[in-house]
Formats: structure tokens, C-alpha cells, sequence
């Protein structure tokens, strides 16, 4: 029973951890902006559409995962420069409908760039090797996801709490007006918020992407949208409750494929979204908060 349960616990582990780092980028500009950044599933896939491209080229790997990584930040530093930044005094609807015609024109450019053509995914050597655990064969990279992300996140972690950096982002998130009298920059806050994002996003994009080989201008519509109904799951605005979510929803509708009902798994995520937020409107670890009069 248990040599048949391993490889689901294993990939429900690997899949919450690649969620995981998509749905932090989702949590932390919502905790400075209270903003959903809508396009951040979209700089997720346009990140495994830069390294099909960069290795079709010819580029070595060691060259191509780096500047990956790069081009990821520059896309999410320049949505947030043009898209969110001259409308930092608008109405928040305004935002979110800017976040949701940038989210729009990403996949569209997608499309016309790449033709509508699935590529595959190159290869990443070692952590694509099939590896025997328990007896259960499995990818490397199901086994180093969950480290690699712990480690990740104890770093971003200790970036927020003991740097001056990470300050500025407490700061900013628990009142935005009275940081920025306080002579806080705000613009540099939202902007290393939105490059420390698009990183997590990238490196989420290795993960994810070398296990689902096949990269579509969609590809990052629906792990995109899972991490953002893990990070409100969690508690949006809470990185520990956004990793929590996610590991929940990737355990749970792995185990649901187990039993034979692959085709709900889906629908289970957002069915448990519901459960949970009927009981803790906040999420798991959100904060109760007062609007000011």
C-alpha cells in the first residue's frame, strides 16, 4: 500500500513546493500593494519560454539557467515600472484591471512570438534523472523541490526580518502612507518586491517545467492560479501560510489522482478554497484587519 501511495506523497510534495514559489510572489505584492498581481502566472511561463529559447540557440546550460533568472527579473521589473507604478494614487480597481490587461498581453505576445506551437522543455541535467526511492522510481527534481524551497524560503524569510531592505517592506505592508513619510522609498520597495517575485517564479519554472516537459503560452494559467488560491488559502500576505497552502493543495490532488479521480483534482483545489474560507474568511494564517475611517 505504501510502495503505491510514495510516488503521489512524493509528487504532491514537488508540485506544492513549485507552487509555493509562485504563490509567495502572489503574497508579498499583495502585502505591500494589495494588489493581485495577475500576470505573475504569465512571467512564471514566459520564464520556461526563455530557457526554450535560449538553449535552442545553442547557449550552454550553465550559461542559459543564470540569465534566465535575469530576464525573468528585467519582465517583472518592467511590468511593474509601467504598469502598476504610474497608477500607485489610482483607484485600486484601476490597478487590478491593469494587472489583468498585462496578464492578457504577456500570454498574447506568447502566442504571436512562439505561433501558438507547444515547445518542449530542455532537459536540465541531474535533477531530470530518474532517481529509486523507497523502491519508487521518481525524478530528481520531485526529491530536491521541497529542500530547495525550504531553503528559499529561510532565506527570504531572514531577508525580511534582519535586513534594512526587509524593514522597509514591513514597514510599507503594515501602512503604506506613514512609510512613506517617514522618508521610505517606496518606489525601490515595490520594485525589489516585484524582483524577488519574478526570481521565485523562475526558479519555479526550472522545477515545475522539467517535470511537465511541454511549455504553451497557457502553461502557467492554471499553476498560476492554484498558487494564488494557495497563497489566499494560507492567508494572502503571509509567506509561511502561502508555502502551507501550497503543500496542501499538491498533497491533496496528488492523492486525489491515486484514488482514480485525476479529472477532479482541479475541482477539489478550489471546492477546499471554499470550505476553508467559509470557517476563516483570512485564511489559515491571514490577519484580521480594520479599515481605517
Amino acid at each position: 500500500m505504501f510502495q503505491r501511495i510514495l510516488p503521489y506523497l512524493l509528487a504532491g510534495i514537488s508540485v506544492g513546493g513549485q507552487y509555493a514559489l509562485i504563490a509567495v510572489g502572489y503574497t508579498m505584492v499583495y502585502g505591500i500593494l494589495r494588489l493581485i498581481n495577475f500576470a505573475h502566472g504569465d512571467i512564471f511561463t514566459a520564464a520556461g519560454f526563455f530557457m526554450v529559447y535560449l538553449t535552442a540557440s545553442g547557449m550552454p546550460m550553465y550559461f542559459s539557467i543564470p540569465l534566465v533568472v535575469i530576464l525573468t527579473v528585467l519582465l517583472g521589473f518592467t511590468v511593474e515600472r509601467v504598469a502598476y507604478k504610474p497608477l500607485r494614487s489610482a483607484p485600486r480597481m484601476s490597478i487590478m484591471i491593469s494587472a489583468i490587461g498585462v496578464s492578457y498581453l504577456l500570454q498574447h505576445l506568447m502566442w504571436y512570438i512562439t505561433g501558438g506551437l507547444t515547445k518542449q522543455y530542455p532537459t536540465i541535467p541531474w535533477i531530470s534523472d530518474t532517481v529509486t526511492v523507497l523502491g519508487a522510481s521518481t525524478r530528481r527534481v520531485t526529491i530536491i523541490t521541497p529542500f530547495l524551497v525550504a531553503a528559499l524560503v529561510v532565506a527570504l524569510v531572514a531577508l525580511i526580518k534582519k535586513t534594512k531592505i526587509g524593514m522597509a517592506m514591513r514597514a510599507v505592508s503594515r501602512d503604506f502612507e506613514t512609510a512613506q513619510l517617514m522618508g521610505i522609498k517606496i518606489n525601490n520597495v515595490i520594485s525589489t518586491t516585484f524582483i524577488i517575485g519574478s526570481a521565485l517564479a523562475a526558479v519555479g519554472s526550472f522545477l515545475f517545467f522539467s517535470n511537465y516537459t511541454a511549455v504553451s503560452p497557457p502553461a502557467g494559467a492554471m499553476p498560476g492560479l492554484k498558487a494564488f488560491v494557495a497563497a489566499v488559502f494560507g492567508g494572502i500576505g503571509s509567506i509561511p501560510g502561502a508555502v502551507f497552502g501550497a503543500l496542501i493543495i499538491g498533497i491533496c490532488e496528488n492523492f486525489i489522482k491515486s484514488v482514480g479521480y485525476a479529472n477532479f483534482s482541479d475541482a477539489f483545489t478550489f471546492a477546499l478554497l471554499i470550505v476553508v474560507l467559509l470557517f476563516k474568511p483570512t485564511g489559515l494564517f491571514g490577519e484580521k484587519t480594520s479599515e481605517k475611517v
